[in-house]
């Protein structure tokens, strides 16, 4: 079986070195039986063969078989020059004596081998076993990835962890993109990679310890993969190299789900947006045509009445503009296209200006603070659109007599807008969901007429800002919508 060449593992003691150290030790181990059964203690010739055979096993187990066949030799001259008469002559005088010396050689070569085997299928057996783990530790760490970092910087991140490799990328031949398994750079490895995709064949950079293999699916070149110091077996390799493939896979089949996802919401955003407009503009365009019709019908003597009614046509003109104003906006946030223009303003000049909005809708309900100002660098008109959002969302979602509480603080280097209603509050499981687009709650779905985006928007304008935007539970009953927004004077970014 080939075995990838790389840093010390299990694969490398099934081709070890000539062990020197091993050799040592064994010419020992036969010296010190010889010393002390030559000349201290007196056994027959069976027992020493049977020492010099353990100490010949032992060097077999421990360094292998080539060093236990000298051993074995230098072990079965000490038994003839030693324990065999004629002592101290490599001559033997009695047959019986030649034959059992050449039984002890041959039983300590056979002994040797088949400790040498087991040896070896141990080790084999261990670094199957290994390479088992590592596969399955890699299958896991490609199942459980996570979705906010590249799938193919985590695979390789993985590779290098788990394979021990100083250095691992890979390359998605249909993306044109690659992943590193490390901050280092590489230079030189995006054309190898890019050449064994095409060519679909191994290459070995030997002096580089560096190996490139071609990533292929159902038959398809999908990439390459290139490694420093990977030591395992071919089958591990493929087996590594189709996790890899399925992580490719998974890529772009997450891109696409995503882009789908996208334009799905894109066109629900769409629709929902222009239903939502369509819904407001009923209301301004109603009371215009009312005023319209009045002017037409009224006596040119009643001066005041007129100035009335074109009052009426302009506050409501002036709301249609702000809808649509804030109907563009909505589309550029949700496209992405949106830029900040920060300025230098104070919490009261935004409450006071958000609150202006709601003139004849529900103002004389707002309380504000009377809290000195506290000055923020933001992009005025787009924090005026998150907190008429969130007016708007109290209003209708609170009795028609009560107050909405809004109330401004210091927070450490952050300033806090509170806006607090006495509706039914938020539930705790929905505190979270209530901010995500075109979400609505089961329970107030069917009784006020709403889209699911203006919380999603203000908090998404909030973030903007480098803040955040949250709910709690209102004291004593309610919800409170808390707003966290940097200082004067820094720089979110």
């Amino acid at each position: 079986m080939m075995l990838w060449k790389g840093s010390l593992s299990v694969s490398d003691s099934l081709k070890k070195p000539f062990s020197v150290r091993g050799l040592l030790l064994g010419l020992a181990g036969v010296s010190v039986v010889t010393a002390l059964f030559s000349s201290v203690l007196t056994v027959n010739t069976s027992t020493v063969g049977f020492l010099f055979l353990l100490v010949v096993l032992s060097v077999a187990t421990a360094a292998g078989f080539r060093v236990s066949v000298l051993v074995s030799f230098v072990a079965m001259l000490c038994f003839n020059f030693f324990f065999l008469p004629p002592l101290e002559r490599f001559t033997i005088a009695d047959p019986e004596n030649l034959v059992a010396l050449f039984t002890f050689l041959l039983t300590a070569l056979v002994a040797s081998h088949l400790s040498d085997r087991a040896r070896k299928q141990a080790l084999e057996a261990r670094r199957r076993q290994q390479e088992t783990e590592q596969l399955y530790a890699l299958s896991r760490a490609i199942l459980l990835t996570e979705s906010s970092r590249p799938i193919g910087t985590q695979a390789a991140q993985s590779i290098v962890q788990i394979f021990s490799s100083p250095a691992v990328m890979i390359l998605d031949s249909k993306s044109g993109r690659s992943f590193r398994g490390d901050g280092e750079e590489m230079p030189g490895w995006e054309p190898r990679l890019e050449e064994v995709a095409r060519i679909g064949s191994h290459q070995r950079y030997a002096k580089e310890d560096l190996d490139v293999w071609p990533i292929s699916l159902g038959g398809s070149p999908v990439g390459a993969l290139a490694a420093v110091g990977i030591a395992v077996s071919d089958g591990a390799v493929q087996s590594m190299l189709n996790l890899v493939a399925i992580a490719l896979e998974r890529v772009r089949t997450e891109e696409a789900a995503n882009r789908a996802e996208a334009a799905r919401q894109s066109e629900e955003f769409k629709s929902t947006l222009l239903d939502a407009i369509t819904h407001e503009f009923k209301t301004p365009l109603t009371s215009i045509k009312a005023a319209a019709t009045g002017l037409q019908t009224l006596d040119p003597a009643r001066a005041e009445d007129q100035k009335e009614l074109a009052s009426i046509i302009e506050e409501e003109t002036d709301r249609l503009s702000q809808l649509v104003a804030e109907a563009v906006k909505m589309a550029e946030i949700d496209a992405g296209t949106v830029r900040l223009h920060r300025e230098e303003t104070s919490s009261s000049a935004l409450l006071k200006s958000a609150v202006q909005t709601f003139e004849n809708r529900g103002a004389e309900r707002i309380r504000i603070g009377d809290e000195a100002a506290i000055g923020l660098r933001a992009d005025r008109e787009l924090m005026l659109l998150a907190l008429r959002q969130v007016l708007d969302n109290a209003l209708k979602y609170s009795e028609p007599a009560s107050v909405v509480a809004c109330k401004a603080e210091l927070d450490g280097e952050s300033l806090m807008l509170r806006i607090e209603d006495r509706g039914p509050g938020v539930p705790e499981r929905d505190r979270m969901r209530i901010f995500d687009k075109f979400y609505r709650r089961t329970s107030t779905r069917d009784l006020v007429a709403g889209t699911g985006l203006g919380l999603h928007i203000a908090r998404e304008i909030t973030r903007m800002h480098g803040g955040d935007l949250w709910v709690e539970a209102a004291t004593p009953a309610g919800a409170a919508f808390c707003f966290r927004l940097p200082l004067a004077g820094e720089s979110p970014a």
